[in-house]
Parts: C-alpha cells; sequence; structure tokens
C-alpha cells in the first residue's frame, strides 16, 4: 500500500488572493486612523507628561492601542496564510501593586512581537492604498474599453493619466485592466511573503523562547518543591509530631496507673484515643493537601466541589469544563483554588467567596483552563517567599501557566490562574 504524500489541492488559493485584497483595502480604509490616534497619543503624552501625569495615561493608551493593531495583524495572516504565527499575547509580570504594573508595561513595550506586528500593519495599510488605487484602475480601464459602444469620446488611461482618442480606447483600457489586474496580483503575493518574514519568527528565536520557557518553569517547578517541602516539614514538626509526642506520654502514663489506678488509666487511654483520632485528622489533611485522589478519580470539578463542601466560608462555584486536561494542569488549578479558600478563611475575615474555572482556546490555538477565585475578605494579601501564595505561583509557572494576584488593602482578593491544558 502507498501513501499519498502529495501537496493539498490549490483550488482555493484564487479565493485566498481575493480575501487578501478584500482584507488590504479595509485596513487601509481603518489603518492611517489607528495608526494616526496612536501617534497623536504619543506625541500629546510626551508634551502632558509633566502636567499631573496626563501625558502617561496617554501614553499607556497608545501602547494598548498599538497592541490593538499588532493583534489584528497577526490575527488577520494566520487566519488567511496559515502561516503558524504564533498568537499574540498580552505580557505580564505577574506581580501583584503598581510595580507589578509597571513591570507589565515595560515587557509590553519591549515585545518584539508586538512591534513587528504593529510594522507589518502600517505595511499592510499602505498595500491597502495601493489595492484601492488599483481596483479603481481596472473599473476605469474596463469602462474605457467599452466606451465605443456609447457615445464615448475617449479620455485618460488609468495609472498613467495619458488622454487617448476613441480609436485607441478599447486597447488602452484593455492593457489598462490587465496591468492593473497584474498590479492587484503582485500585491496580494507582497503580502504573503512580507507577513511571512515579519511575524514569522526565525527558528533561532523559536528555540531561544523554548529555552527560556523551559528555564523558567524548571526554576518554577524547583522553587514550588521547595516551597511544598518546608509547608510538609513544618507542618509535621509543629502539628502532627507534638500530638503524636502527646499521645505516647499519655500512653505511658497509663501504663503506670493501669494497676494502681485503673479509673485514673481508663481516662488517660480515653484522651489518647481522641488525641490519635486529631492526628489521624491532621495526616489526612495534610496527604490531601499533598495530593487530591478525587482529582485523578473523579477530575477537577468533582475535586473543586468537594473542596468547597469542606470550606469553612460559603463558596459559590461557578465551574464549565470541556473535557479533562493533563494531570499537572488539573493538580495546578485545584491548589490555586485551594490555598486561596485558606487564605479566606484564615486571614482575609471574608464571608463569601466565589470561584469561577472555565475552558478556554481551542485545538488550534492550545486549550486551556482559566480560574478565578474572589473573595469579599479585608484584602491585603502578599506573595512572600516560602508562603502558600509563593508556592502555588511557582506551581503554575511550572505548568507553564500566569497567576495574577490583586489584592488591594481594604479588599476585595482576586486571584486569576491559566494554565495550559496539555502541560
Amino acid at each position: 500500500m502507498t501513501s499519498d504524500t502529495s501537496p493539498p489541492p490549490r483550488r482555493f488559493r484564487p479565493l485566498r488572493r481575493l480575501g487578501a485584497l478584500a482584507q488590504l483595502a479595509a485596513i487601509a480604509l481603518v489603518g492611517v486612523g489607528i495608526l494616526t490616534t496612536a501617534a497623536t497619543l504619543v506625541g500629546t503624552g510626551i508634551g502632558l507628561a509633566l502636567v499631573l501625569g496626563i501625558g502617561i495615561v496617554l501614553m499607556i493608551g497608545a501602547l494598548y492601542i498599538a497592541w490593538a493593531a499588532a493583534w489584528l495583524e497577526h490575527e488577520r495572516a494566520e487566519g488567511l496564510y496559515g502561516h503558524g504565527i504564533p498568537r499574540l499575547q498580552l505580557r505580564t509580570s505577574g506581580e501583584p501593586g503598581f510595580r507589578g504594573f509597571l513591570r507589565t508595561l515595560w515587557l509590553q513595550f519591549t515585545d518584539g512581537a508586538m512591534w513587528r506586528g504593529i510594522g507589518s500593519f502600517a505595511i499592510a495599510t499602505v498595500l491597502g492604498w495601493i489595492v484601492i488605487g488599483a481596483a479603481s484602475a481596472v473599473i476605469t480601464g474596463v469602462a474605457l474599453a467599452v466606451s465605443p459602444l456609447g457615445d464615448g469620446t475617449g479620455g485618460r488611461l488609468p495609472l498613467v493619466g495619458i488622454p487617448v482618442a476613441d480609436s485607441g480606447a478599447v486597447a488602452g483600457g484593455i492593457i489598462a485592466a490587465i496591468a492593473s489586474l497584474g498590479i492587484l496580483f503582485g500585491v496580494s503575493l507582497l503580502d504573503d511573503l512580507l507577513t511571512r518574514s515579519i511575524l514569522v519568527p526565525s527558528r533561532e528565536a523559536v528555540l531561544a523562547e523554548a529555552a527560556r520557557t523551559a528555564g523558567a518553569q524548571r526554576a518554577g517547578a524547583v522553587r514550588a518543591s521547595e516551597v511544598e517541602r518546608t509547608r510538609i516539614e513544618r507542618d509535621l514538626h509543629d502539628g502532627v509530631q507534638p500530638r503524636l509526642v502527646s499521645v505516647g506520654m499519655t500512653l505511658g502514663m497509663a501504663q503506670q496507673k493501669i494497676d494502681s489506678d485503673p479509673v485514673a488509666a481508663k481516662a488517660l487511654i480515653d484522651e489518647a484515643h481522641t488525641s490519635t483520632k486529631a492526628a489521624i485528622t491532621e495526616l489526612r489533611q495534610l496527604a490531601r493537601g499533598i495530593h487530591a485522589s478525587v482529582l485523578d478519580d473523579r477530575g477537577l470539578d468533582a475535586a473543586l466541589s468537594a473542596l468547597a463542601a469542606r470550606s469553612h466560608v460559603p463558596v459559590a462555584l461557578d465551574i464549565r469544563l470541556d473535557e479533562r486536561c493533563s494531570a499537572t494542569s488539573e493538580a495546578a488549578v485545584y491548589f490555586v483554588i485551594a490555598e486561596s479558600l485558606t487564605n479566606a478563611a484564615k486571614h482575609a475575615r471574608a464571608t463569601e467567596v466565589r470561584v469561577v474555572v472555565r475552558s478556554r482556546g481551542d485545538a488550534a490555538s492550545g486549550r486551556l483552563i482559566w480560574g478565578r477565585v474572589e473573595d469579599n475578605g479585608i484584602g491585603g494579601a502578599r506573595v512572600l517567599p516560602g508562603g502558600g501564595l509563593d508556592g502555588i505561583m511557582n506551581r503554575v509557572l511550572a505548568a507553564g501557566g500566569t497567576a495574577t494576584l490583586d489584592s488591594p488593602v481594604g479588599g476585595p482578593t482576586a486571584l486569576e490562574v491559566t494554565v495550559p491544558c496539555a502541560s
């Protein structure tokens, strides 16, 4: 049996060219306005930078208008040509507070993919006006070619503006129309070539980004494991271990009294039994904090429902998941929500927590799990080295995701997490 390795049919290529021309014409109509607005905001912002910070706000607005234009260009080029252009994402530092916001702005400003998208968008705007002019020339050429059929007395050739008499109108109109069609075809080819050259990252850039991401994930995994190990050691040392030592001492005292004072010995044994059950409960909770078996057996939806049922604070769950994801991804989201519920009960003095989890993305761009936990507590949560939030932030990073904490003093506290479905 032989396999068919022939390339896919190209019967839809003319439609793609027509689509490219239509899109370029549309971009020409809006691109000038977008680019002019962004440039005006930057120029005005520089002039007003020292006036109550108004100029800074304008420049931030220009940055995100430029990002929107770059995003539009990425989506247009990938949807039209399918070059494998990575989807443009808003970059974020993941750090809370004003310092984190400033770092986010800097990361966005230095995003090379965004600037390449802006450059491609500007070129597409210029090409769009050429398309509009060439399309107008085609119509003019056809009208000139058929003018002798009426009462026409000639006219001017489109593109060059040379006057022609009635006798040369047919040939001149046909030539002009064909030349204009050639320009349109050439523009569509040029747009394909330029978007591929500008927007598709080089192999070296892809490898460098993959290495950077892998390094960040590895560092996050190492940090998360260190925080988790420290937490387990602390919980064992401060909780279970003293209780078990107390059980041993109580049983020793009961052994000494069992012959001389059976009643007191029985009371001590009852006390040891109660302490043993409490130690078992603590060990079960500690084990659940390390690994949630229901997560493997029944999935994230059931695990979060069980988690909400055990919460000391009322939890409103809103979970809509289309499919199961990898164990690493589900565990990352689960422990983010678990830590948030713990903090809401222990530190935030919250009376209500809302948890929303959704499936996002698609097979082409990559499936994602997005979650948000918001409480009505007093706020002021911070990511401290070695703390619970530090551990879950690094767990999310190790899974290839991002987490953002927003917790102003006075509340509310909101924690958002986005994790790739297959990580």
